[in-house]
């Protein structure tokens, strides 16, 4: 009973799906999200973010697919085909799932590095100042209705080592 007690009071308070998300896309991530120890509401709004939810989608940066995963992001993610679909959901779930680890589930971080990639948060000790970045993780956030902090797997990957310093900066 505690358990359900639990899913039911963290289904109450979790953010809506994006209202555009197709069915398919979203019975899939729901499946595959917990095997990743992501909850659905993030990978999606990542996803709406991202692409809009178009597998074709490319980017002037070369980023590919549902998740805009860039080519060195995708080969260190064991992402052989950018363009598939289920490659491209797990190896961006792949990718969050080591974002929240690094940041120790700091939500906008993650979402900042997963847009400029972790050295650009970690050079700037937070979300780098270029508009894109600092609009895509307020759209996010707010898609998220504030939600800053997710559950990480710490043995996914050790914590950035500039995160005592960015949280030093964060209390002054």
């Amino acid at each position: 009973p505690g358990g359900l007690l639990r899913r039911a009071q963290a289904a109450l308070t979790a953010p809506p799906l994006p209202p555009n998300a197709p069915a398919p896309i979203v019975n899939y991530v729901k499946l595959v999200a917990p095997e990743y120890k992501l909850e659905p509401w993030l990978v999606l709004a990542v996803m709406s973010a991202e692409s809009n939810f178009n597998p074709g989608a490319t980017s002037a940066k070369n980023a590919q697919g549902l998740m805009q995963l860039i080519p060195d992001t995708a080969r260190r993610f064991g992402v052989k085909n950018p363009l598939d679909p289920v490659q491209n959901i797990r190896g961006g779930m792949a990718y969050l799932r080591w974002l929240l680890a690094y940041f120790e589930g700091d939500v906008s971080l993650a979402l900042a590095a997963y847009n400029a990639g972790e050295s650009s948060v970690d050079r700037f000790l937070g979300v780098p100042p270029y508009a894109e970045t600092r609009n895509y993780v307020l759209k996010i956030l707010v898609a998220l209705h504030g939600r800053r902090t997710h559950p990480y797997d710490a043995t996914v990957t050790p914590a950035s080592a500039r995160l005592p310093l960015m949280r030093d900066l964060w209390r002054r």
